[in-house]
């Protein structure tokens, strides 16, 4: 049997979980851990991620700025007040709805074709730069 540090997708959503640690599982590219009790969360060894669902948790930041090959970002339903995608180019789905996000900045993310940002505290939103945008769903916020 293989090294669980040669794990590629790991799903662990619908748990009670208050902490994970996927440090040592550098070739993980799936990481599926919605709907548990996570306070932090540290993928800042799992470069080659694509896909982070880290909703419904109580998270109150997330650092993905070595996540340079995600593609997918569901981290709607926790407890953040700050989101830096800058590092995150690749990024196509961006859901991040039901946090306290007082700012987003996605002129980074020109292949982004879905964004969902509802129910933030968000006073301002430029997609000018994202000419791929297909689905856009930014309401209440405070625009």
């Amino acid at each position: 049997m293989s090294s669980i540090t040669a794990l590629t997708h790991l799903f662990c959503e619908n748990n009670q979980l208050t902490s994970l640690d996927v440090s040592a599982n550098t070739a993980l590219t799936y990481l599926k851990c919605y709907n548990n009790q996570l306070t932090s969360l540290d993928v800042s060894n799992n470069t080659v991620l694509q896909v982070l669902n880290c909703g419904a948790n109580q998270l109150t930041s997330l650092d993905v700025s070595s996540n340079t090959a995600l593609e997918e970002l569901i981290c709607n339903n926790n407890e953040l007040t700050s989101l830096d995608v800058s590092s995150n180019t690749a990024l196509v789905d961006l859901i991040c709805n039901n946090n306290e996000l007082t700012s987003l900045d996605v002129s980074s993310n020109t292949a982004l074709e879905e964004l969902y940002c509802k129910d933030n505290q968000l006073t301002s939103l430029d997609v000018s730069k994202n000419t791929a945008l297909e689905k856009l769903f930014f309401y209440d916020n405070k625009l």
